[in-house]
């Protein structure tokens, strides 16, 4: 099953997040065929990361939540809000 994870940045951490990239990125990749994509949101000037968007293929939502929850920015307290949600794949 798709999970769609929306995270959101609090503001003004940018440096936590450049500082913690390596662990996330690292913690992405090891997923393997679970991870369908991943990448960060950006603000207005289309350069500046703030959230990122993952979607993640699991058995349960349970799983999904134990991947957002072990993510380095979570546990640098990176982000002011994750919300998870089941997802379908329609196009293309």
């Amino acid at each position: 099953m798709l999970f769609a994870i929306f995270c959101t940045d609090k503001e003004d951490y940018l440096d936590v997040r450049l500082d913690n990239r390596p662990a996330h990125v690292k913690h992405l990749n090891s997923l393997g065929d679970h991870l369908v994509f991943a990448g960060p949101t950006l603000a207005d000037d289309n350069a500046t990361m703030n959230g990122s968007l993952i979607v993640v293929d699991f058995g349960t939502r349970a799983e999904a939540e134990t991947f957002a929850a072990n993510d380095p920015y979570a546990k640098a307290k990176l982000f002011d809000s994750v919300v998870i949600r089941p997802w379908k794949k329609v196009l293309p």
